[in-house]
């Protein structure tokens, strides 16, 4: 998401918690931004839809019921994202589910009462059960998005200790465990990690020299051919 993007939708939130107008320079400071570039984005919302009464010096107010057009969902739709949110929040870090439940908050939030009622009240439910995140598993997904090289400790399931240098691309959200996919230096081929005998990881800094997504495609097109790991 753009950097505009992201502001806009951090306006839109900030108008949708207001229960009546709220003026601009406090918006601005709210979102840190100049009064000049706030009242370009709300010409930018008013100009994709969303209902906002006011003017400068006077106030600003979403009105009740704005609904974007992408947020016309499916009954299908609505329980898929219900239902992936809520395995987010049961099995991914705090951070991550904690970001889940923001989106779920903020789709909620702009929905119509009838679909807002449907998903406050969906029957559908992630593990009840799921084994606690590791604690590293942050540092893991930034170092994957950024294409970081890491160093961790590692141990097999005989209990030997070694220490790897991997490039990680993926990360795999199984019922019962996490599982790395990585290019191991040390083997000199791609390998999988089961996140609970990571015994230590970092994040070097050091941006690995092979694309991420070159990484992804030459594993997938092993992983099809029944290449183990």
């Amino acid at each position: 998401m753009t950097q505009r993007a992201t502001r806009l939708l951090h306006l839109l939130d900030e108008l949708r918690r207001r229960r009546s107008a709220v003026r601009g320079a406090q918006l601005a400071e709210q979102l840190g931004v100049s009064l000049r570039t706030l009242y370009r984005d709300v010409e930018a919302l008013r100009g994709q839809g969303a209902d906002i009464v006011g003017d400068p010096g006077v106030g600003y107010q979403l009105r009740a019921g704005f609904l974007l057009p992408p947020m016309m969902f499916s009954d299908e739709e609505l329980e898929a994202m219900v239902l992936g949110a809520r395995w987010v929040s049961r099995h991914a870090d705090p951070e991550l589910a904690a970001a889940a439940d923001r989106a779920m908050d903020r789709i909620v939030g702009i929905l119509p009462e009838a679909l807002r009622l449907q998903v406050e009240t969906s029957g559908l439910f992630a593990d009840w059960n799921a084994s606690d995140p590791e604690p590293w598993l942050p540092v893991l997904r930034r170092a994957i998005r950024a294409g970081n090289v890491v160093r961790m400790q590692y141990a097999d399931a005989e209990g030997r200790i070694t220490e790897r240098v991997i490039w990680p691309f993926a990360m795999a959200f199984l019922a019962e465990v996490r599982v790395l996919a990585a290019w191991c230096l040390l083997r000199g081929d791609f390998r999988h990690f089961r996140a609970d005998r990571v015994l230590a990881l970092e994040d070097t800094g050091a941006r690995y020299p092979e694309q991420r997504h070159h990484l992804l495609k030459r594993w997938r097109e092993l992983h099809l051919q029944g290449h183990g790991g």
